[in-house]
């Protein structure tokens, strides 16, 4: 019978707590440590800390990868820059790094070490639960309006609403609270609409 003292087996259906040990601690992660990271979940980065998300459901990518589509091809008609999903982090100023669901980049959009600073439009689709509404609702609405990004809109599954925001100064004001049956129209691109009733029907396709 093996020597309990010297019985160095994983306690199995434990998480791998040394693991953390690898990576450090919190308030201690540079950005470099950060863009180490690969793979697993989406990771956000906060001045020396790091915020691990919850990944995404197969009807939050639906809703997402929708208006991507749409997004994308508005955008390459008109040749105005890029659109990306996530993960691509972007840099909202010097040691503050977030990765929306949907980005527009125009043109004239600068990088800095190939991240680029801010954007011109950022989408996100609430995930379940307090944590992540509170944090897409009111977080990352203070922080995308500080970062000076044009138009954010809010998806909301639960709600089944869509809240485009358009930048005022340094803060947001809603340019629209679109529901089911109606068209969510953009501030910054005047033509680009999206079928609300529709986005909700691609989380179930």
């Amino acid at each position: 019978m093996p020597d309990p003292s010297t019985d160095f087996s994983p306690d199995v259906g434990q998480p791998a707590w040394k693991v953390a040990l690898f990576y450090p601690e919190q308030g201690g992660w540079t950005e470099a440590d950060y863009f180490e990271l690969e793979g697993g979940p989406l990771v956000e980065y906060d001045q020396g800390c790091i915020e691990v998300l919850d990944l995404p459901s197969k009807e939050h990518q639906r809703m997402a990868q929708f208006l991507f589509l749409l997004l994308v091809t508005y955008v390459r008609e008109r040749k105005q820059g890029e659109v990306f999903v996530a993960p691509l982090p972007i840099r909202l100023w010097p040691g503050k790094y977030r990765e929306p669901d949907v980005v527009f980049l125009e043109k004239s959009r600068r990088e800095t070490g190939g991240v680029s600073d801010g954007a011109d439009l950022v989408i996100e689709v609430l995930g379940p639960g307090a944590e992540s509404r509170r944090r897409d609702l009111v977080t990352k609405v203070d922080d995308y309006a500080k970062a000076g990004i044009a138009e954010y809109w809010i998806v909301d599954p639960e709600e089944k609403l869509i809240t485009v925001l358009s930048l005022d100064d340094d803060s947001y004001s809603q340019h629209g609270l679109f529901a089911e049956g109606q068209t969510a129209t953009s501030k910054l691109l005047p033509s680009f609409t999206v079928p609300v009733t529709q986005v909700f029907l691609e989380a179930r396709s």
